[in-house]
């Protein structure tokens, strides 16, 4: 299995665009945005202005992606990376690849000297909630909320 990891490209519009519509859609079931805004999120991650996203490639096709959103933490008073995506097709997961994805987000957190990379995961992902912890990685006594 030959895996590739980098930065997207605006090239990789098509391929990235069919990863998210497959994350949000079919494994959270949730209504797709318009292909335009997701279109607008990809190239500006792109951009790299406002956070990074990166795609797995498995020899030579999209298989997976993970996108680091930049902000900054008022208790630590300094910038964070947040990552709100990391998705690998169903065959990849639990395997080096999707490893190797979440540790490129690391890399990159800790070499642009972010303070600390953060995700959430929902209580019911179990296998996501493992891989975390196989990483070392701490659950956080925090309660998200949200209003729409």
């Amino acid at each position: 299995m030959n895996i590739t990891i980098r930065q997207t490209t605006e090239e990789d519009l098509p391929a990235v665009t069919t990863l998210m519509q497959e994350y949000i859609g079919d494994f959270y079931k949730k209504p797709l945005p318009a292909t335009e805004q997701l279109h607008h999120l990809i190239r500006t991650m792109v951009a790299g202005q406002h956070g990074v996203q990166f795609i797995l490639e498995q020899d030579g096709k999209a298989a997976g992606f993970a996108t680091l959103y930049f902000l900054f933490s008022s208790i630590k008073a300094s910038p964070v990376t947040n990552m709100n995506d990391l998705y690998v097709a169903e065959h990849l997961r639990d395997t080096e690849a999707e490893q190797q994805l979440f540790d490129t987000c690391l890399k990159y957190t800790r070499d642009h000297h972010f303070a600390h990379m953060a995700w959430v995961a929902t209580p019911d992902n179990v296998r996501a909630q493992q891989f975390f912890e196989r990483n070392g990685c701490t659950l956080v006594p925090w309660v998200d909320y949200m209003i729409q």
